[in-house]
């Protein structure tokens, strides 16, 4: 009989470890929905965890996953389709957008929440990894977009900026374009400029 109840508690914990994030959140929300008081501290562990990341860290991931679209990545989007032709520069621009489209919305996400300390640590992130992948040698995607870590860059700082709320917007700027001198200063003229207009909208 107790190997029976032991069995049952692995089974649950099993189960719970095993959902998919979708499900995980419906759990959540039911559990927040019975134990209202639990809600305060479920919001501190989350401002912890979407705020834990490190810029080197996500310059790291940023860097790789524009260098590391090959050759063959880009044959597999260029070239005739049914739908039309899509000329190599075209195809290298839309792989190399579609590889950071997830960490840009993910920043965008974290300054909507009003967690803007945490969005320009994204920000700083994608910006010094594109920095860094600005002279990479390259046949596959960036050898055919040589332009697009520095326009990049512009667009990534400027998309921060507009999802900030406003009251937080200029402190934001400030901030930012502080961090970008010292990490990207080749850039950092330009990135000012492009904080500036996205300042105005």
């Amino acid at each position: 009989m107790m190997r029976r109840k032991a069995s049952a508690k692995s089974d649950a914990v099993g189960l719970l470890e095993r959902l998919s994030p979708e499900e995980a959140v419906a759990v959540l929300h039911r559990l927040l929905d019975k134990h209202a008081e639990l809600r305060s501290e479920a919001e501190q562990f989350a401002t912890k965890l979407v705020s834990s990341s490190s810029i080197e860290d996500i310059a790291e991931d940023a860097h790789y996953r524009v260098t590391s679209i090959d050759l063959d990545d880009l044959n597999g989007r260029a070239g005739a389709h049914s739908w039309g032709y899509v000329g190599p520069d075209q195809a290298a621009q839309d792989l190399l957008e579609e590889a950071l489209e997830d960490l840009v919305d993910d920043m965008k996400r974290r300054a909507e929440l009003g967690l803007v300390s945490a969005a320009e640590v994204v920000c700083a992130g994608i910006v010094q990894g594109l920095y860094k992948a600005r002279h990479t040698e390259s046949d596959g995607a960036l050898g055919w977009a040589p332009d697009f870590p520095s326009e990049e860059a512009d667009y990534v700082v400027g998309e921060l900026l507009r999802a900030c709320p406003a009251a937080t917007r200029k402190a934001a700027h400030k901030s930012l374009t502080e961090t970008l001198a010292k990490r990207v200063p080749e850039w950092a003229e330009g990135l000012r400029c492009a904080a500036d207009r996205s300042s105005k909208e």
